[in-house]
């Protein structure tokens, strides 16, 4: 029995509102407003870490300051505690962060060892003017996070970091140390 062409147009109809229900299904919902700022400044710590690096290369002293690291993630879960954040959450974000500043001070000190010379940069001070920055960086960051916090369980959240960190970073090493950085933000599935 022929079809009308009534039901023929009814019937593509409803294939195409199935496949194109089907396509959107399959595409991520945009990254929240709350991402981009938060990676922003976790990419601005990482280029501050290229300064520490050179702090490091003049002065011979090792990457790993083990007493520094415990005072900014005491630091870190004090401020946690006053904004009513998970102390222990927050303490894992910044160790992530100062995970990630040493893979870019190891990955620059290990090629300028490599040509035997570092750039010829100035160099501001570690105390006065490196670490201050890095205090106001972590308190702004704290901030971010907080707004950042209700997207941390979302399905969706690892291919927003994936998206918006491949626009930020330079090269192969930064990359990397925005893996480690933003290797604490998703929650999803956890």
């Amino acid at each position: 029995m022929p079809r009308s062409p009534r039901l023929s147009r009814c019937l593509a109809c409803a294939l195409l509102g199935l496949f194109a229900g089907g396509t959107q299904a399959g595409t991520t919902p945009p990254a929240p407003n709350a991402l981009q700022p938060l990676l922003a400044t976790m990419n601005e710590r990482l280029y501050i870490s290229e300064l520490v690096a050179l702090t490091k290369w003049d002065s011979g002293k090792p990457v790993q300051d083990n007493a520094r690291e415990a005072q900014v993630i005491a630091n870190a879960r004090m401020q946690a505690t006053q904004r009513k954040l998970d102390p222990d959450d927050v303490a894992n974000l910044i160790a992530a962060q100062i995970e990630a500043s040493k893979l870019v001070q190891y990955g620059r000190l290990a090629q300028w060892q490599a040509t035997h010379k570092a750039p010829d940069t100035p160099r501001p001070d570690l105390n006065n003017d490196i670490r201050p920055k890095l205090d106001k960086l972590q308190n702004l960051l704290l901030t971010q996070y907080a707004a950042f916090l209700p997207y941390r369980k979302d399905p969706n959240c690892p291919q927003w970091l994936a998206t918006e960190r491949s626009a930020l970073t330079k090269d192969y090493l930064h990359d990397q140390a925005m893996i480690r950085a933003t290797g604490e933000l998703c929650i999803a599935g956890r």
